[in-house]
């Protein structure tokens, strides 16, 4: 059945490919949008960042995210049909591992990625428009400048040249990528006090963790877990200590 459908998959004509690709990215945009507000109601009582309205500014940057997420999946589309990334079509155990696996790498690539991003010479040219919003919301996730935007993809599609991944893990992994991504940007802490002080749940990232680096951009440069940021000591020394509140003001 998999090895059918991606055997179609691997033969529809560009144009079907392409049209496939932005729905897609539509959707996950409209998605996030929807489910991640819907999280900030419920969770009003939580907030670790101002609730505002989205600035119209933020939505320009969110369309031009969608065009660019597709063109990095059309790249990597094009690699995938000419056999430079292979993907495995198992449905073993192994195959499962991929998306721990890839989450670990992703994780760490990124955490360097984002170091490299804050240097002096890089950062206004690619990461301050997303530290523009000091005070995340579910569109924020996507409010990012275009060659960030290439950039991340683009360290995406080099590890799965690299990595032979199966199917299971790179669909696991990019469904939680959305998933955490959107949670980071929520402005609201939806994790309980507990978490923090959990022996393993604490090394995994928060939304309060994440608005900390864009309340205070030399710390907490993490994605999924802040295991890099504990072993290089970037680590916000108001965290965890303010775990599910806002930040004082200076």
């Amino acid at each position: 059945m998999v090895d059918t459908s991606l055997y179609w998959v691997k033969n529809v004509s560009w144009w079907e490919a392409s049209l496939f690709i932005v729905l897609l990215n539509i959707l996950i945009l409209v998605s996030c949008i929807i489910i991640g507000n819907k999280l900030v109601s419920m969770f009003l009582k939580r907030p670790v960042a101002s609730i505002i309205t989205t600035r119209p500014y933020e939505v320009v940057l969110a369309g031009m995210t969608v065009f660019f997420n597709s063109a990095v999946t059309l790249i990597g589309y094009y690699l995938w049909k000419n056999e430079i990334i292979v993907l495995s079509t198992s449905f073993g155990w192994r195959s499962w591992a991929d998306i721990l696996v890839l989450l670990i790498i992703m994780d760490f690539a990124m955490y360097v990625f984002h170091r490299l991003a804050h240097m002096k010479w890089l950062y206004p040219y690619i990461h301050r428009t997303h530290h523009r919003f000091e005070d995340p919301r579910p569109i924020t996730l996507f409010a990012l400048n275009p060659l960030e935007n290439l950039g991340f993809g683009l360290l995406w599609i080099v590890v799965l040249c690299v990595y032979p991944a199966s199917w299971v893990g790179i669909t696991g992994y990019l469904f939680f990528n959305v998933v955490y991504g959107l949670i980071a940007h929520l402005g609201v802490e939806p994790f309980p006090n507990s978490w923090v002080k959990h022996p393993i749940l604490k090394w995994i990232s928060t939304s309060t963790y994440h608005t900390q680096h864009h309340q205070q951009e030399h710390y907490n440069y993490g994605f999924y877990t802040v295991i890099w940021d504990r072993l290089f000591q970037t680590m916000s020394p108001h965290y965890p200590s303010h775990f599910a509140k806002k930040l004082p003001e200076d």
